[in-house]
């Protein structure tokens, strides 16, 4: 049985008590099975405001009870103006960066903002009315927190998985936290298991997934989860060279491959199409639609990368394991597989001239280390550890995650992101036992990013910041940092030429609607590089990915987070000419639509609906209109989808 709880204890600064405002709060009435944070209202009919604070409030606030995260709303009626309040509540972020109070709450609770709830006027009226009540003791509500319960050794294990599954990537391994908060234990038990069940239900509005709403999670997990994050987490192993190079297993030795593609379709336009749960990865013929291939690659790859020429895809999947596909032989095929990591995101090739194609580097979430294959073979070479400091307050860190690499095309390096410490690492891979040659002080919890338009700048997301970093990689400097919204998102990002503001990168947010753009032109428009230029509201509570082409007139965006089910279905287009959205629609009726690719003539866009019954959605770029569908039992939980000219060319 586990049933070590630590002793509940007191916060020590607001900092650490408000660490979740970055996700907003949001909950729902408490679950009456197991024992818990129990709500109690005496009233016969609930108040119509009730289930809308439950819903919405109760994960982060009580009423006259102390603060959980956010502040006691005991008494909050009468120490500010009704009509401000329905104001703060619509629209948190701007009240407070645009209101004299906002801004002073912004700054008192140490600059970290509520996510708006989404609430209409009138439902923002009965909540209003309900904490009312309850504060001059009209209604009597309360709660009776009794504690956690304890695991069993299997619901244990459970609870391992799902947190490895659902949560690690976004709360870290040891769940210290970066793109999420911190979900320690000494935490969670402020927080309560009602509030924390409320929240694995119905997600929160700045990014947390509703996993009981979507159909992932069921009661019964969530009942796990919520007891089980206020555990402390086991203690994960190492993965040390000897160790790596016993997964290795070389399939198709180099000797047996083909010298000449053996295949009459054009390979450069072949998709390859990460089936997440299935652990496998389909390969596509771009210009037919047909299926070639499906391979098994291991479990949830999270994205593919192509290697230099281009014949190669590497693919990484969290559980560390990296998988060589040939795309010359007749049909795709599986040549190579080793695991550099027990979990990993990130994975690419060497592109500089004079070595495509010969080394493969692959970034662990944990163990806190890079791998370096070969890259015809995948023959472990060496093992980098990128433990660390904070860049900013040289804090010792147990967890330093390698969170997006990109391979320069103009010197023999790769460009890392460390999450926690909050540098950039730059890895030379010209030199011998491929060492990690400078980090550069940037910005803390680093997630994904790209090239811009001349591969010269490295702009990565530090998004629990909210802000973006950009690297000279020329120079191994820091340029800029600038903030764009909560939690920006924009995978590799796009870049295109805005008619006012030249060449312009954007990025959407996991917290929020939003795409920010901003100048990336340094040489001829310094007057708005690496600021913000535009500002373009989009429907929803969250985003993942956004896409152009050179050939388009618009960047797709997707909406995956948002806390509406029918949101999540959505995709939305932005006019490149008017600075604007040109439409939302729903993709399809079911699942959610998420990330997007160009063909290599850049006139079609694929789109995935991520789903068990999942669809792959082909639209004419110029039109927006479908031209295809794609269908069948092999679709299982369809994600990003990588094209193999784009890809190598790092076309974004």
């Amino acid at each position: 049985m586990k049933s070590r709880y630590p002793p509940r204890v007191g916060f020590t600064s607001l900092t650490f008590i408000l660490t979740a405002f970055l996700v907003g709060c949001g909950g729902d009435a408490p679950s009456e099975t197991g024992t818990e944070t129990a709500a109690v209202a005496t009233a016969t009919d609930a108040h119509p405001g009730q289930t809308l604070y439950e819903m919405n409030c109760v994960a982060c606030h009580t009423i006259g009870e102390g603060v959980r995260v956010g502040p006691d709303l005991a008494g909050v009626n009468d120490k500010y103006e009704h009509d401000w309040l329905i104001r703060w509540i619509s629209d948190p972020l701007d009240m407070s960066q645009n209101d004299s109070i906002g801004r002073r709450i912004f700054a008192e609770w140490n600059e970290l903002p509520m996510a708006s709830s989404r609430l209409s006027e009138p439902e923002i009226v009965n909540v209003l009315d309900f904490v009312a009540q309850v504060t001059a003791g009209s209604i009597a509500y309360g709660t009776a927190d009794e504690g956690p319960v304890e695991l069993t050794d299997a619901q244990f294990a459970a609870g391992q998985q799902i947190f490895f599954d659902r949560c690690a990537g976004c709360h870290g391994t040891l769940r210290a936290g970066a793109t999420g908060p911190n979900i320690q234990p000494e935490r969670t038990r402020q927080i309560g298991t009602a509030a924390l069940k409320t929240t694995f239900r119905h997600g929160l509005p700045g990014g947390m997934p509703a996993w009981g709403d979507a159909g992932i999670l069921t009661e019964d997990e969530i009942h796990i989860m919520a007891n089980y994050v206020q555990l402390p987490p086991p203690n994960p192993p190492g993965r040390p060279l000897e160790q790596i190079r016993d997964s290795w297993n070389l399939m198709v030795p180099l000797a047996d491959r083909p010298t000449e593609p053996q295949t009459d379709r054009n390979w450069e336009n072949f998709f390859g199409v990460i089936l997440r749960d299935a652990g496998q990865v389909a390969i596509l013929d771009g210009d037919t639609y047909e299926m070639l291939a499906i391979l098994e690659t291991g479990f949830a790859v999270h994205i593919l990368r192509s290697s230099s020429s281009g014949r190669y895809y590497y693919a990484v999947g969290r559980d560390g394991r990296v998988t060589l596909i040939d795309l010359w032989t007749p049909e795709p095929t599986l040549v190579a597989q080793a695991q550099g990591c027990t979990d990993a995101r990130s994975v690419d090739g060497s592109k500089y001239e004079g070595y495509e194609d010969r080394y493969v580097i692959e970034g662990c979430y944990w163990p806190p280390q890079y791998v370096v294959f070969d890259g015809l073979t995948l023959e472990p070479l060496n093992v980098t550890s990128v433990l660390g400091n904070t860049y900013d307050t040289n804090e010792p860190l147990d967890e330093v995650r390698v969170a997006a690499i990109v391979a320069s095309h103009d010197d023999p390096v790769w460009v890392m992101g460390l999450k926690e410490s909050g540098h950039v690492g730059i890895v030379d891979y010209s030199q011998e036992g491929f060492p990690l040659t400078a980090k550069i002080p940037a910005e803390r919890f680093l997630h994904d990013g790209g090239w811009d338009h001349t591969g010269r700048y490295f702009m990565i997301s530090a998004n629990n910041r909210n802000k973006m970093v950009v690297i000279d990689v020329q120079n191994q400097e820091l340029v800029a940092t600038f903030e764009t919204g909560q939690r920006p998102h924009p995978g590799r990002g796009a870049n295109w030429q805005d008619p006012e503001y030249g060449w312009v990168n954007g990025t959407i947010h996991i917290g929020q609607g939003l795409l920010s753009v901003y100048g990336a032109d340094p040489e001829n428009r310094p007057d708005v590089a690496w600021q913000v230029v535009r500002q373009v509201e989009i429907d929803g509570t969250g985003s993942l990915f956004l896409k152009t082409h050179e050939n388009s007139s618009w960047v797709w965006m997707d909406m995956p987070m948002n806390n509406s089910p029918e949101g999540t279905r959505q995709a939305c287009v932005y006019s490149k000419a008017r600075g604007e959205i040109e439409r939302c629609w729903l993709v399809a009726d079911h699942g959610a639509a998420v990330h997007f690719e160009y063909n290599q003539a850049g006139d079609e866009v694929w789109v995935s609906v991520w789903d068990k019954e999942g669809e792959i959605v082909i639209y004419d770029d110029k039109t927006l209109e479908e031209k295809h569908r794609i269908t069948g039992d092999w679709l299982v939980t369809p994600t990003g989808k990588f094209n193999v000219y784009n890809t190598a060319h790092d076309v974004y």
